[in-house]
């Protein structure tokens, strides 16, 4: 039977509880244990697929297909483990589960209820989780935070979890914030008791604490918060802010909670192993090198928007041993007459993906800047489609070439939508096969590839054969249908644009090649 560990939040939104989750499947990977995770929004969203990026940050993708929140990036990087459908489940996907089987007859002209229909398909994507996954232990969070109407079926439905499978196959995690006031010069327990009472009033008791805090927190605060929230002492867990994400394993480590969390559940593991894990985190706080990169997105929130490709870049930045410092840049403040004077002291540029016609301009003068002056360049989807459209538009001199993302009835529809028609969205995990003699084959050193894609749009391939005699080339077609994946420049240091988003593959402890190369290409 799946051991079952539950991460709940109080007092206030975005206090960590993605990473501490993450953190804590790292450390139970690392004493060998099997670990799948999952997170449960209670948005009524079916998916995040149609949400913006400035409400809940990026979309993930799995390998799948699935559209999910940003913290399945956060446990994929994690944990090192691909996840999948079973690992996003949201308030959508529960009601039209039960309107579905309404509709079929299965409840039998039955009275439908939040309990237990509601609660029983929550329970069912948990333990369908568990099934698929044949893991150890199975790592839930619950978005939102205690208190919230829409995350009330959900909390239920955990607490009947340690009913149906008893108190040693569940725990329950319940991340609060402790605030210091400045005026009084001190942190304050009082909202974490207030946020464990209303937990505690759902039928929940936390099984440990964790403290997200700015300042220490001492011993005395400690007992004084187990006393009041009925929790062992050593179960209150202090999440002091970190410069370097990838530290907080290390830090919840030192205060045993992966011990403690085993010992509830009757876990025997093999001694803990963080070699390769302490090894990142030197090799990270030892980097002395800077590498100034620019991120020109259309999304004013760069942080989340963006997370996996900020990420990505550090990887990479990592494995290199240098620091490499992001620098965000709103694509409508690029003009053709102060792209030189706004991009030049960066190392390389980086183009994103994003939806809609907004800021396309700047993006373009942006990449038209990269290409002129031999300034490494990463587009990712959108940058692709834009980098093409700017070398057919100003080297190629075909200036009515656009794209029928951006332009209702272009007279050169350079990039139309996929197979001419199709509307739907290529979503998942597609093979590619590479060209020999390119800059992708000598980045990726094989012939084929398996990437991640979330698109409408695709080069049209009517117009290949403008590319027959040009510095820009076609180094990657999908192994079916013939999309074209990769583009390249042929007299440029670093030129690459890619239809898939390399960014949801990699890892601390493996770059993704593309991220490798560009920043090693910039470094030397």
């Amino acid at each position: 039977m799946a051991k079952h560990i539950f991460i709940t939040g109080g007092v206030s939104s975005s206090l960590g509880k993605g990473i501490n989750a993450s953190s804590i499947g790292r450390l139970l990977k690392a004493r060998g244990l099997k670990v799948f995770m999952q997170k449960m929004d209670p948005y009524i969203n079916v998916d995040p697929g149609m949400m913006s990026p400035l409400q809940h940050g990026e979309v993930f993708i799995t390998d799948d297909g699935t559209e999910a929140d940003l913290d399945l990036g956060h446990y994929e990087r994690f944990i090192d483990e691909k996840l999948n459908k079973y690992s996003s489940t949201t308030t959508g996907k529960i009601y039209q589960t039960v309107i579905n089987r309404e509709k079929a007859g299965v409840y039998g002209g039955g009275t439908i209820q939040v309990i237990p229909h509601i609660t029983g398909v929550i329970k069912e994507a948990i333990y369908n989780a568990a099934n698929m996954s044949g893991a150890d232990v199975i790592i839930t969070e619950i978005g939102g935070t205690v208190g919230d109407m829409e995350g009330l079926p959900f909390l239920e439905a955990i607490r009947q979890m340690r009913r149906e499978v008893g108190y040693h196959n569940t725990y329950y995690i319940h991340n609060t914030l402790v605030p210091y006031l400045s005026a009084a010069s001190e942190i304050k327990t009082k909202p974490t008791q207030h946020s464990i009472k209303q937990l505690g009033s759902l039928g929940i008791n936390a099984d440990m604490i964790i403290l997200r805090t700015e300042r220490a927190v001492s011993l005395d605060q400690k007992e004084k918060i187990a006393m009041f929230c009925d929790v062992d002492v050593d179960s209150v867990i202090e999440a002091r802010d970190v410069k370097i994400l990838y530290e907080v394993p290390l830090n919840l480590h030192k205060q045993n909670v992966d011990n403690i969390i085993c010992k509830h559940l009757n876990l025997e593991t093999q001694p803990i192993d963080l070699s390769e894990w302490i090894n990142i985190i030197t090799k990270i706080k030892n980097s002395k090198t800077d590498v100034k990169i620019a991120l020109i997105g259309k999304y004013t929130d760069f942080r989340d928007s963006y997370i996996s490709i900020n990420e990505s870049l550090r990887h990479a930045g990592y494995s290199l041993g240098v620091n490499v410092n992001i620098v965000p840049i709103k694509a409508d403040d690029i003009t053709k007459e102060n792209a030189a004077e706004m991009l030049e002291s960066f190392g390389g540029i980086i183009v994103p993906d994003g939806l809609g016609e907004k800021s396309i301009e700047g993006l373009i003068n942006s990449i038209e800047y990269a290409r002129v002056n031999k300034k490494p360049y990463l587009g990712i989807c959108l940058g692709m489609h834009l980098a093409v459209i700017e070398y057919v538009q100003n080297a190629l001199n075909y200036k009515q070439a656009h794209s029928l993302e951006f332009c209702s009835n272009p007279q050169m529809p350079i990039i139309h939508l996929r197979n001419g028609e199709s509307t739907i969205q290529r979503l998942g995990s597609f093979e590619c096969e590479i060209k020999p003699d390119t800059l992708a084959y000598t980045i990726y050193e094989k012939e084929k590839i398996n990437e991640r894609h979330k698109h409408t749009f695709e080069l049209n391939l009517q117009y290949e054969h403008l590319f027959k005699n040009s510095d820009m080339r076609i180094s990657s077609f999908s192994s079916e249908n013939k999309v074209v994946e990769i583009v390249e420049l042929k007299n440029h240091p670093f030129f690459i644009g890619c239809q898939f988003h390399p960014e949801f593959l990699s890892r601390v402890n493996r770059p993704h090649p593309l991220f490798y190369h560009f920043i090693k290409n910039i470094v030397g």
